[in-house]
Protein backbone atom coordinates (compact mmCIF):
# COMPACT_ATOMS: atom_id res chain seq x y z
CA UNK A 1 0.00 0.00 0.00
CA UNK A 2 1.41 3.41 -0.81
CA UNK A 3 2.34 5.30 1.66
CA UNK A 4 -0.58 8.14 2.95
CA UNK A 5 0.27 12.08 2.95
CA UNK A 6 -1.96 14.82 3.65
CA UNK A 7 -0.69 18.21 2.99
CA UNK A 8 1.94 20.47 1.13
CA UNK A 9 5.45 18.63 0.17
CA UNK A 10 8.66 19.53 -1.69
CA UNK A 11 11.35 17.57 -3.52
CA UNK A 12 14.41 18.93 -5.25
CA UNK A 13 15.29 17.59 -8.72
CA UNK A 14 19.38 17.89 -9.56
CA UNK A 15 20.52 20.29 -11.80
CA UNK A 16 20.38 19.88 -15.09
CA UNK A 17 23.80 21.89 -16.09
CA UNK A 18 26.85 20.47 -14.22
CA UNK A 19 29.54 22.95 -12.61
CA UNK A 20 32.58 22.37 -14.11
CA UNK A 21 35.84 21.26 -12.17
CA UNK A 22 38.80 22.60 -13.64
CA UNK A 23 42.15 20.88 -13.40
CA UNK A 24 44.93 22.10 -12.15
CA UNK A 25 47.57 23.84 -14.24
CA UNK A 26 51.37 24.47 -13.69
CA UNK A 27 51.98 22.06 -11.00
CA UNK A 28 55.16 20.63 -10.45
CA UNK A 29 56.07 16.61 -9.92
CA UNK A 30 59.79 16.76 -8.88
CA UNK A 31 61.81 13.67 -8.57
CA UNK A 32 65.29 13.19 -7.39
CA UNK A 33 67.38 13.48 -4.27
CA UNK A 34 66.71 15.41 -1.06
CA UNK A 35 68.90 15.29 2.23
CA UNK A 36 65.69 13.75 4.05
CA UNK A 37 68.19 11.92 6.60
CA UNK A 38 68.31 15.18 8.71
CA UNK A 39 64.64 15.32 8.81
CA UNK A 40 63.88 12.18 9.17
CA UNK A 41 61.84 12.33 5.10
CA UNK A 42 60.28 9.95 3.30
CA UNK A 43 61.87 7.89 0.60
CA UNK A 44 59.80 7.21 -2.66
CA UNK A 45 56.54 8.95 -1.79
CA UNK A 46 55.09 11.81 -3.15
CA UNK A 47 55.09 14.55 -0.79
CA UNK A 48 52.94 17.65 -1.51
CA UNK A 49 54.18 21.17 0.14
CA UNK A 50 52.57 24.40 -0.44
CA UNK A 51 55.47 26.59 0.76
CA UNK A 52 59.31 26.82 1.25
CA UNK A 53 58.94 26.08 5.02
CA UNK A 54 56.94 23.01 4.90
CA UNK A 55 59.21 21.54 1.76
CA UNK A 56 62.63 22.22 4.18
CA UNK A 57 60.43 19.83 7.71
CA UNK A 58 59.65 17.62 5.35
CA UNK A 59 62.60 17.17 2.78
CA UNK A 60 65.72 18.76 4.39
CA UNK A 61 67.46 21.37 2.47
CA UNK A 62 71.21 21.61 1.64
CA UNK A 63 72.76 24.59 -0.99
CA UNK A 64 74.71 21.90 -2.50
CA UNK A 65 72.23 21.34 -5.08
CA UNK A 66 74.35 18.89 -7.50
CA UNK A 67 74.02 16.51 -5.11
CA UNK A 68 70.37 17.34 -4.06
CA UNK A 69 68.65 19.01 -6.52
CA UNK A 70 65.59 18.63 -5.27
CA UNK A 71 66.76 21.97 -2.90
CA UNK A 72 67.42 23.51 -6.35
CA UNK A 73 63.65 23.19 -7.04
CA UNK A 74 62.50 24.01 -3.43
CA UNK A 75 63.98 27.56 -3.55
CA UNK A 76 63.64 28.15 -7.17
CA UNK A 77 59.54 27.71 -7.23
CA UNK A 78 58.60 28.82 -3.60
CA UNK A 79 62.09 31.62 -3.09
CA UNK A 80 62.20 32.64 -6.69
CA UNK A 81 58.01 32.42 -8.30
CA UNK A 82 55.95 31.75 -5.25
CA UNK A 83 54.09 29.12 -6.91
CA UNK A 84 52.26 25.75 -5.05
CA UNK A 85 51.59 23.42 -4.77
CA UNK A 86 54.58 21.63 -5.54
CA UNK A 87 54.58 17.78 -5.37
CA UNK A 88 58.33 15.73 -4.69
CA UNK A 89 59.65 12.82 -5.05
CA UNK A 90 62.61 12.06 -3.18
CA UNK A 91 64.95 9.26 -4.21
CA UNK A 92 67.64 8.71 -2.21
CA UNK A 93 67.40 6.04 0.62
CA UNK A 94 69.51 6.68 3.59
CA UNK A 95 69.28 2.59 4.06
CA UNK A 96 70.49 1.75 0.57
CA UNK A 97 72.36 5.13 -0.90
CA UNK A 98 75.53 5.16 2.11
CA UNK A 99 79.02 4.27 2.40
CA UNK A 100 80.93 3.58 5.32
CA UNK A 101 83.76 6.86 6.32
CA UNK A 102 86.90 5.62 8.01
CA UNK A 103 88.04 6.01 11.29
CA UNK A 104 89.84 9.79 11.50
CA UNK A 105 90.42 12.58 14.07
CA UNK A 106 88.50 15.77 13.78
CA UNK A 107 89.11 19.04 15.10
CA UNK A 108 86.51 19.95 18.64
CA UNK A 109 86.57 23.86 18.15
CA UNK A 110 84.33 25.88 20.98
CA UNK A 111 82.94 22.47 22.05
CA UNK A 112 81.59 21.82 18.65
CA UNK A 113 83.07 19.05 16.01
CA UNK A 114 81.65 20.17 12.68
CA UNK A 115 80.94 16.52 10.33
CA UNK A 116 79.67 16.80 7.30
CA UNK A 117 75.93 17.17 6.55
CA UNK A 118 76.35 13.24 4.49
CA UNK A 119 76.86 11.63 8.24
CA UNK A 120 74.11 9.67 9.42
CA UNK A 121 73.76 10.83 13.03
CA UNK A 122 72.23 7.36 14.47
CA UNK A 123 75.61 6.05 13.00
CA UNK A 124 78.36 8.23 14.48
CA UNK A 125 80.63 6.68 16.45
CA UNK A 126 83.02 8.71 18.75
CA UNK A 127 85.95 6.73 20.38
CA UNK A 128 85.43 6.21 24.34
CA UNK A 129 82.13 8.89 24.82
CA UNK A 130 78.53 8.29 24.67
CA UNK A 131 76.03 9.90 23.01
CA UNK A 132 73.49 11.84 25.09
CA UNK A 133 75.98 11.81 28.34
CA UNK A 134 78.75 12.96 26.69
CA UNK A 135 77.79 14.50 23.49
CA UNK A 136 74.80 15.25 21.12
CA UNK A 137 74.22 15.53 17.39
CA UNK A 138 72.10 17.25 15.43
CA UNK A 139 71.98 18.81 11.74
CA UNK A 140 72.31 22.75 10.98
CA UNK A 141 73.25 24.52 7.87
CA UNK A 142 75.06 22.38 5.98
CA UNK A 143 76.86 19.93 8.52
CA UNK A 144 76.24 17.39 11.30
CA UNK A 145 76.87 18.95 14.93
CA UNK A 146 78.68 17.65 17.21
CA UNK A 147 78.48 19.36 20.92
CA UNK A 148 79.73 18.87 23.68
CA UNK A 149 77.59 18.43 27.08
CA UNK A 150 78.25 19.60 30.49
CA UNK A 151 79.21 16.91 32.94
CA UNK A 152 80.36 14.68 30.52
CA UNK A 153 83.75 13.32 30.58
CA UNK A 154 85.12 14.69 27.25
CA UNK A 155 87.99 17.60 29.12
CA UNK A 156 87.43 20.92 28.06
CA UNK A 157 91.11 21.34 26.57
CA UNK A 158 90.73 18.10 24.67
CA UNK A 159 91.83 19.42 20.89
CA UNK A 160 90.55 16.30 18.57
CA UNK A 161 87.72 13.26 18.49
CA UNK A 162 88.04 10.17 16.93
CA UNK A 163 85.08 9.61 14.91
CA UNK A 164 83.64 6.77 12.68
CA UNK A 165 80.47 7.00 10.97
CA UNK A 166 78.39 6.06 7.88
CA UNK A 167 76.76 9.03 5.71
CA UNK A 168 74.22 9.04 2.57
CA UNK A 169 75.85 8.48 -0.91
CA UNK A 170 74.24 10.89 -4.12
CA UNK A 171 76.25 9.63 -5.65
CA UNK A 172 75.13 6.01 -5.78
CA UNK A 173 71.99 7.21 -7.08
CA UNK A 174 71.29 5.66 -10.84
CA UNK A 175 69.32 6.22 -13.54
CA UNK A 176 66.71 3.38 -12.78
CA UNK A 177 66.37 5.19 -9.66
CA UNK A 178 64.93 8.22 -10.82
CA UNK A 179 63.09 6.19 -13.81
CA UNK A 180 61.48 3.91 -10.80
CA UNK A 181 59.01 1.20 -11.11
CA UNK A 182 57.11 -1.63 -9.23
CA UNK A 183 58.65 -3.95 -6.83
CA UNK A 184 57.04 -6.88 -6.46
CA UNK A 185 58.59 -8.03 -3.19
CA UNK A 186 57.73 -4.96 -1.78
CA UNK A 187 54.60 -3.67 -3.41
CA UNK A 188 55.71 -0.01 -3.41
CA UNK A 189 56.26 2.39 -6.65
CA UNK A 190 59.03 4.38 -6.57
CA UNK A 191 61.00 7.67 -8.83
CA UNK A 192 58.51 8.71 -11.99
CA UNK A 193 55.84 6.12 -11.27
CA UNK A 194 54.53 7.58 -8.47
CA UNK A 195 53.56 10.34 -10.54
CA UNK A 196 50.23 8.16 -10.41
CA UNK A 197 49.64 7.95 -7.03
CA UNK A 198 49.74 12.05 -6.70
CA UNK A 199 45.59 12.37 -7.82
CA UNK A 200 44.95 9.26 -5.68
CA UNK A 201 46.50 11.22 -2.72
CA UNK A 202 46.14 14.37 -3.01
CA UNK A 203 43.16 15.06 -5.10
CA UNK A 204 45.25 17.22 -7.54
CA UNK A 205 46.69 16.60 -11.06
CA UNK A 206 50.56 17.88 -11.33
CA UNK A 207 51.14 18.57 -14.98
CA UNK A 208 54.46 19.52 -15.02
CA UNK A 209 56.94 16.88 -14.83
CA UNK A 210 60.46 17.88 -13.66
CA UNK A 211 63.99 15.60 -12.79
CA UNK A 212 67.10 18.26 -12.44
CA UNK A 213 70.50 16.72 -13.36
CA UNK A 214 68.87 13.71 -14.42
CA UNK A 215 66.24 14.57 -18.02
CA UNK A 216 69.46 15.11 -19.84
CA UNK A 217 69.44 11.45 -19.90
CA UNK A 218 67.84 9.35 -22.54
CA UNK A 219 65.82 7.03 -21.38
CA UNK A 220 64.84 9.47 -18.16
CA UNK A 221 63.92 11.87 -20.86
CA UNK A 222 61.76 8.73 -22.57
CA UNK A 223 60.19 7.82 -19.06
CA UNK A 224 59.14 11.55 -18.45
CA UNK A 225 57.96 11.81 -21.88
CA UNK A 226 55.52 8.54 -21.44
CA UNK A 227 54.22 9.56 -17.76
CA UNK A 228 52.91 13.06 -19.45
CA UNK A 229 51.56 11.70 -22.22
CA UNK A 230 49.38 9.27 -19.73
CA UNK A 231 49.11 10.17 -16.20
CA UNK A 232 46.73 7.87 -14.14
CA UNK A 233 45.85 6.53 -17.48
CA UNK A 234 43.57 9.63 -18.29
CA UNK A 235 45.29 13.29 -17.95
CA UNK A 236 47.88 15.15 -19.83
CA UNK A 237 50.56 16.86 -18.75
CA UNK A 238 54.43 18.06 -20.22
CA UNK A 239 57.91 16.76 -19.41
CA UNK A 240 60.50 19.70 -18.94
CA UNK A 241 64.11 18.26 -20.19
CA UNK A 242 67.28 19.84 -20.07
CA UNK A 243 69.76 19.81 -22.27
CA UNK A 244 72.97 18.26 -21.39
CA UNK A 245 75.51 21.37 -21.02
CA UNK A 246 78.28 19.45 -20.16
CA UNK A 247 78.14 17.96 -23.91
CA UNK A 248 76.97 20.45 -25.56
CA UNK A 249 78.82 23.91 -25.13
CA UNK A 250 77.53 25.51 -28.76
CA UNK A 251 74.05 26.77 -29.49
CA UNK A 252 74.36 25.31 -32.77
CA UNK A 253 74.86 22.13 -31.77
CA UNK A 254 71.83 21.53 -29.42
CA UNK A 255 69.61 20.02 -32.61
CA UNK A 256 71.78 17.83 -33.11
CA UNK A 257 71.91 16.63 -29.46
CA UNK A 258 67.94 16.76 -29.38
CA UNK A 259 68.10 14.48 -32.28
CA UNK A 260 70.56 11.70 -30.97
CA UNK A 261 68.71 11.54 -27.77
CA UNK A 262 65.56 11.13 -29.54
CA UNK A 263 63.60 14.29 -27.98
CA UNK A 264 61.21 14.82 -30.15
CA UNK A 265 57.89 14.44 -28.70
CA UNK A 266 54.51 17.39 -27.99
CA UNK A 267 54.84 15.96 -24.05
CA UNK A 268 58.76 17.46 -24.05
CA UNK A 269 59.89 20.86 -23.35
CA UNK A 270 63.23 20.78 -23.91
CA UNK A 271 65.33 23.56 -22.30
CA UNK A 272 68.96 25.10 -23.25
CA UNK A 273 71.35 26.16 -21.67
CA UNK A 274 71.23 26.60 -17.45
CA UNK A 275 71.34 30.03 -16.07
CA UNK A 276 72.34 31.87 -12.78
CA UNK A 277 71.77 34.16 -10.53
CA UNK A 278 73.95 35.39 -8.11
CA UNK A 279 76.28 32.46 -7.46
CA UNK A 280 73.75 30.01 -7.67
CA UNK A 281 73.03 27.62 -10.90
CA UNK A 282 69.76 26.56 -11.88
CA UNK A 283 68.53 23.81 -14.31
CA UNK A 284 66.23 25.85 -16.95
CA UNK A 285 63.56 23.07 -16.67
CA UNK A 286 63.27 24.37 -13.17
CA UNK A 287 62.85 27.87 -13.71
CA UNK A 288 60.71 26.98 -16.63
CA UNK A 289 58.68 25.14 -14.77
CA UNK A 290 58.40 28.45 -11.94
CA UNK A 291 57.73 30.56 -14.75
CA UNK A 292 54.94 28.59 -16.13
CA UNK A 293 53.35 28.12 -13.00
CA UNK A 294 53.48 31.78 -12.47
CA UNK A 295 52.19 32.54 -15.85
CA UNK A 296 49.25 30.19 -15.11
CA UNK A 297 48.56 31.35 -11.84
CA UNK A 298 47.69 35.00 -13.55
CA UNK A 299 45.99 33.67 -15.88
CA UNK A 300 43.48 32.54 -13.10
CA UNK A 301 45.06 29.13 -12.94
CA UNK A 302 45.04 28.29 -17.12
CA UNK A 303 47.69 27.36 -19.19
CA UNK A 304 45.74 29.55 -22.35
CA UNK A 305 48.96 32.15 -22.31
CA UNK A 306 52.43 30.94 -23.53
CA UNK A 307 55.20 31.64 -20.78
CA UNK A 308 57.84 32.54 -23.47
CA UNK A 309 59.23 36.47 -23.52
CA UNK A 310 58.24 36.35 -19.69
CA UNK A 311 60.43 37.39 -17.24
CA UNK A 312 63.30 34.43 -15.54
CA UNK A 313 64.91 34.43 -11.86
CA UNK A 314 68.15 34.90 -13.54
CA UNK A 315 71.22 37.62 -14.64
CA UNK A 316 73.10 35.01 -16.96
CA UNK A 317 72.83 32.13 -19.03
CA UNK A 318 75.77 29.74 -17.95
CA UNK A 319 76.39 26.03 -18.53
CA UNK A 320 77.24 23.54 -16.10
CA UNK A 321 80.84 24.48 -15.74
CA UNK A 322 79.98 28.26 -15.43
CA UNK A 323 81.03 29.46 -18.63
CA UNK A 324 78.62 32.63 -19.50
CA UNK A 325 76.28 31.50 -22.94
CA UNK A 326 75.45 35.36 -24.19
CA UNK A 327 72.84 34.68 -27.12
CA UNK A 328 71.78 37.62 -29.46
CA UNK A 329 68.25 37.34 -30.83
CA UNK A 330 69.45 34.92 -34.06
CA UNK A 331 70.53 32.15 -31.94
CA UNK A 332 67.88 31.92 -29.64
CA UNK A 333 65.54 31.96 -32.27
CA UNK A 334 67.44 29.73 -34.35
CA UNK A 335 67.07 27.00 -31.06
CA UNK A 336 63.41 27.85 -31.27
CA UNK A 337 63.22 27.13 -34.62
CA UNK A 338 64.31 23.17 -33.66
CA UNK A 339 61.42 22.74 -30.80
CA UNK A 340 64.13 24.34 -28.38
CA UNK A 341 63.29 26.83 -25.66
CA UNK A 342 66.30 29.69 -24.31
CA UNK A 343 66.85 32.53 -22.10
CA UNK A 344 67.27 35.47 -24.18
CA UNK A 345 68.42 38.99 -22.80
CA UNK A 346 67.53 41.43 -25.23
CA UNK A 347 64.52 43.87 -24.09
CA UNK A 348 63.85 44.28 -20.34
CA UNK A 349 65.97 41.40 -18.95
CA UNK A 350 66.04 37.92 -19.28
CA UNK A 351 63.03 35.99 -20.56
CA UNK A 352 62.01 31.90 -21.25
CA UNK A 353 62.23 32.00 -25.25
CA UNK A 354 59.98 29.78 -27.00
CA UNK A 355 56.91 28.51 -27.70
CA UNK A 356 57.50 25.48 -29.44
CA UNK A 357 57.23 21.65 -27.79
CA UNK A 358 60.18 19.27 -28.83
CA UNK A 359 57.52 18.15 -31.79
CA UNK A 360 58.49 21.19 -33.72
CA UNK A 361 59.64 21.16 -36.71
CA UNK A 362 58.94 17.32 -37.62
CA UNK A 363 55.41 18.60 -36.04
CA UNK A 364 53.32 21.01 -37.47
CA UNK A 365 50.22 20.85 -35.96
CA UNK A 366 49.81 23.73 -34.21
CA UNK A 367 47.95 21.78 -31.49
CA UNK A 368 51.14 19.98 -30.78
CA UNK A 369 54.10 22.56 -31.31
CA UNK A 370 52.57 25.58 -29.37
CA UNK A 371 53.24 24.81 -25.54
CA UNK A 372 50.38 27.06 -24.75
CA UNK A 373 48.20 25.65 -27.16
CA UNK A 374 49.09 22.25 -26.36
CA UNK A 375 49.00 22.82 -22.50
CA UNK A 376 45.00 24.39 -23.10
CA UNK A 377 44.01 21.22 -25.20
CA UNK A 378 45.42 18.87 -21.94
CA UNK A 379 43.71 21.60 -19.72
CA UNK A 380 40.33 20.81 -21.30
CA UNK A 381 40.73 17.46 -21.37
CA UNK A 382 41.27 17.09 -17.77
CA UNK A 383 38.89 19.41 -16.61
CA UNK A 384 35.98 17.17 -18.72
CA UNK A 385 37.45 14.04 -17.27
CA UNK A 386 37.11 15.57 -13.66
CA UNK A 387 34.30 17.11 -14.36
CA UNK A 388 31.86 14.60 -15.83
CA UNK A 389 33.94 11.47 -13.97
CA UNK A 390 30.18 11.55 -11.83
CA UNK A 391 28.01 11.14 -14.79
CA UNK A 392 29.99 7.47 -16.04
CA UNK A 393 27.31 4.73 -15.00
CA UNK A 394 24.67 6.74 -14.76
CA UNK A 395 21.16 5.91 -17.21
CA UNK A 396 21.79 6.67 -20.81
CA UNK A 397 19.12 9.06 -21.59
CA UNK A 398 18.64 11.91 -23.50
CA UNK A 399 18.33 14.08 -20.48
CA UNK A 400 21.47 13.21 -19.79
CA UNK A 401 22.77 13.63 -23.21
CA UNK A 402 21.38 16.87 -23.36
CA UNK A 403 22.54 18.36 -19.58
CA UNK A 404 26.48 17.60 -20.43
CA UNK A 405 25.96 19.08 -23.76
CA UNK A 406 24.63 22.19 -22.50
CA UNK A 407 27.46 21.95 -19.60
CA UNK A 408 30.26 21.66 -21.49
CA UNK A 409 28.76 24.31 -23.76
CA UNK A 410 28.54 26.97 -20.99
CA UNK A 411 31.31 26.36 -19.92
CA UNK A 412 33.15 26.39 -23.04
CA UNK A 413 31.51 30.31 -24.25
CA UNK A 414 32.52 31.53 -20.47
CA UNK A 415 36.41 30.63 -21.41
CA UNK A 416 35.98 32.38 -24.53
CA UNK A 417 34.10 35.63 -22.54
CA UNK A 418 37.53 35.46 -20.71
CA UNK A 419 39.48 35.35 -24.01
CA UNK A 420 41.06 31.56 -22.61
CA UNK A 421 40.03 30.51 -26.28
CA UNK A 422 38.69 32.26 -29.89
CA UNK A 423 35.90 29.67 -30.32
CA UNK A 424 34.68 26.67 -28.61
CA UNK A 425 31.79 23.90 -28.66
CA UNK A 426 30.62 20.63 -28.08
CA UNK A 427 28.18 18.35 -30.46
CA UNK A 428 26.58 15.19 -30.01
CA UNK A 429 26.97 13.59 -33.46
CA UNK A 430 24.64 10.95 -34.97
CA UNK A 431 27.74 9.93 -37.33
CA UNK A 432 29.66 9.08 -34.09
CA UNK A 433 26.98 7.72 -32.12
CA UNK A 434 25.56 4.54 -33.46
CA UNK A 435 22.62 2.44 -32.35
CA UNK A 436 25.09 -0.13 -31.72
CA UNK A 437 27.18 2.07 -29.62
CA UNK A 438 24.71 3.04 -27.48
CA UNK A 439 23.80 0.28 -26.91
CA UNK A 440 26.93 -1.18 -25.24
CA UNK A 441 26.52 2.70 -23.43
CA UNK A 442 29.28 4.63 -25.40
CA UNK A 443 28.89 8.17 -25.80
CA UNK A 444 31.10 10.36 -28.07
CA UNK A 445 31.11 14.25 -27.53
CA UNK A 446 33.36 16.12 -30.40
CA UNK A 447 34.42 19.61 -28.82
CA UNK A 448 35.70 21.90 -31.10
CA UNK A 449 38.13 24.51 -29.47
CA UNK A 450 40.53 26.55 -30.34
CA UNK A 451 43.07 28.46 -28.06
CA UNK A 452 44.54 31.34 -29.67
CA UNK A 453 47.98 31.04 -30.81
CA UNK A 454 50.82 33.36 -28.85
CA UNK A 455 51.69 36.82 -31.35
CA UNK A 456 54.92 35.07 -32.03
CA UNK A 457 55.88 37.32 -34.81
CA UNK A 458 54.34 40.98 -35.44
CA UNK A 459 55.34 42.89 -38.58
CA UNK A 460 55.44 46.51 -39.31
CA UNK A 461 55.32 47.61 -42.84
CA UNK A 462 57.13 51.18 -42.83
CA UNK A 463 56.28 53.15 -46.32
CA UNK A 464 57.70 56.74 -47.27
CA UNK A 465 54.53 58.50 -48.14
CA UNK A 466 55.41 61.50 -50.71
CA UNK A 467 51.95 63.33 -49.99
CA UNK A 468 52.93 64.05 -46.69
CA UNK A 469 55.71 66.53 -48.46
CA UNK A 470 53.30 68.60 -50.37
CA UNK A 471 50.97 68.45 -47.24
CA UNK A 472 53.16 69.81 -45.13
CA UNK A 473 54.89 72.41 -47.18
CA UNK A 474 52.21 74.05 -49.15
CA UNK A 475 50.50 77.08 -48.26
Amino acid sequence: MAEYYHGVSTKQADTSVTTPVTADSGVAFIVGAAPVHTVGGAVNDPIMCQNYAEAVAALGYSDDWKKYPICEAIYSQFKLYGVSPVVFVNVLDPAKHKKSVEEANYPLTDGKVLLPLEALKDTVIVTGYDIGTDFDLFYEGENLILEVLEGGKIPENTGELTITFDAVDPDAIAEKDIIGGFDTNTKKYSGLELIDKVFPKYGIVADLIVAPGWSHKSEVAAVMSAKAANINGVFEGKALIDVDTEAVKHYADVPAWKKAQNVNAKTQVICWPMVKLGERVFHLSVQAAGRMGLTDSDNGGCPAESPSNKLLQMDSAVLSDGTVILLDLQNANYLNSNGIVTALNFIGGYVLWGNETACFPADTDVKNYFIAVSRMFGWVANSLILTYWSKVDKKMTRRLIDSIVDSVNIWLNGLVAEEQLLGGRVEFREDENSTTALMAGKAVFHVFLTPPSPAKELNFVLEYDADYVAAALTA
